[in-house]
């Protein structure tokens, strides 16, 4: 019969970590989800003010809307004009409205060409607030 005395002595017992370590890692995860339903955002009571008490609404003016027809000719008011008025009725536009647009509405089927001249026409009068009408489709 052999006691335990008799066993080898050198043999040294070995310790497991990763049982532990899961141990740990679900504390601490339990704690952290309990410090984050503890902290709850504190309101201050403050009456906060209306919408019709605050800003005024700002209307921006009409555009000038300028035709060019298939014929080339530049309507203004549905009424044929020369580019020498429509430089004067679009500065005089352009001084009463500072912040007002033009609009050039070309037909679709005119020379690329011939709406390129007269846009350059207009942006010399308007600068940069002068841009032509696209339809979508």
């Amino acid at each position: 019969m052999r006691f335990k005395s008799q066993q080898k002595k050198s043999e040294m017992p070995e310790v497991n970590l990763v049982p532990m370590m899961d141990v740990l890692m679900t504390i601490l995860t339990f704690f952290i989800i309990i410090a984050m339903t503890l902290t709850t955002q504190q309101t201050v009571n403050v009456t906060l003010p209306s919408a019709s008490a605050g800003a005024v609404e700002l209307k921006e003016p009409d555009p000038l809307i300028i035709g060019l027809n298939l014929q080339g000719e530049i309507l203004l008011d549905d009424k044929t004009v020369s580019q020498a008025e429509l430089s004067q009725r679009m500065q005089s536009y352009l001084v009463q409205n500072p912040k007002g647009a033009v609009i050039l509405k070309a037909a679709d089927k005119i020379p690329y060409e011939q709406v390129v001249k007269l846009l350059g026409t207009m942006r010399d009068v308007g600068g940069d607030r002068v841009s032509l009408a696209i339809e979508a489709n």
